[in-house]
């Protein structure tokens, strides 16, 4: 079984000795927090464990997080101690989480700069300056069973029962609660017969018993109106992970086009399970 450190482990405590308290305007990544068998650990080593934290500790009481963070480094750094020689299995895990910090550091970089004002702009005219508004429709339906059962229905309406009553009353879909109304929905949201024959009717008109899959439905056409494109601030996640993707693999792309990378043929794939090989 393997250990880590996790979050929570910080709030063990541990006893260890106390100098005089630095004052904020004297302090530097260099300034000594505590020191264990020699070993010194800096208010950086404090502030770099800090920032890799979940967000939910990040909001801890500072007094709560700082105690934390250097209990569990001291914890840290006893076991190194005691741990003596590094294996060679040890070292090369150790290689290998160094360059996942660093790459996924430079990543976090390439996606943060390639986020402006402009590049949102620009990506934002990009994909709606040709943009087509399409019709929406805004209606409400009441499902039942049987084309008997929507006949019925209709009958009623006739009479001057209330949709949305009547839907709150009968009908088997989830939206009956909420009077049937489905809200606002455009062409290739609905199955074919329903959309069918929403897009054939008039504002404030009821449609005959419609059959699908769900069984047979009353719908009535609220109201229509013409799509528009999105404000900019209503896409602006969606824009800035498109631009983020695109700048991480345009950068990859370059690194590998400039870069000399040699990848060695005929390694043996079976060669991954040879542990022995990170034997002492």
């Amino acid at each position: 079984m393997k250990y880590r450190f996790s979050a929570t482990a910080m709030l063990v405590s541990l006893a260890f000795a106390t100098t005089s308290p630095v004052f904020a305007e004297d302090m530097s990544s260099e300034t000594v927090v505590a020191t264990v068998n020699g070993t010194e650990i800096t208010l950086g080593h404090l502030i770099a464990a800090r920032q890799s934290l979940p967000a939910q500790y990040q909001s801890l009481p500072d007094e709560q997080l700082y105690d934390g963070i250097v209990n569990q480094i001291v914890q840290q750094e006893l076991l190194k101690q005691a741990a003596g020689d590094v294996t060679k299995a040890l070292e090369l895990q150790l290689d290998n989480e160094k360059r996942v910090l660093i790459a996924g550091h430079q990543l976090e970089t390439i996606a943060t700069e390639a986020v402006t004002d402009d590049s949102l702009k620009a990506a934002y005219d990009a994909k709606y300056a040709e943009f087509e508004p399409g019709r929406e429709y805004h209606a409400a339906h009441i499902l039942v069973e049987t084309e008997e059962e929507a006949n019925e229905i209709i009958k009623e309406l006739d009479e001057g029962a209330d949709f949305a009553e009547l839907a709150r009353e009968k009908s088997t879909g989830p939206s009956g609660p909420n009077g049937g109304d489905l809200g606002w929905f455009g062409v290739g949201m609905m199955v074919a017969p329903f959309e069918e024959a929403v897009v054939g009717m008039e504002e404030g008109t009821v449609s005959a018993p419609v059959q699908t899959q769900f069984g047979w439905h009353v719908i009535k056409l609220m109201e229509t109106r013409l799509s528009s494109a999105p404000e900019l601030e209503e896409v602006r996640d969606e824009l800035t992970a498109e631009i983020q993707d695109a700048a991480i693999t345009e950068a990859l792309e370059a690194l590998k086009t400039d870069g000399n990378v040699e990848l060695v043929e005929d390694i043996d794939p079976a060669a991954l399970r040879m542990d022995d090989l990170l034997a002492d």
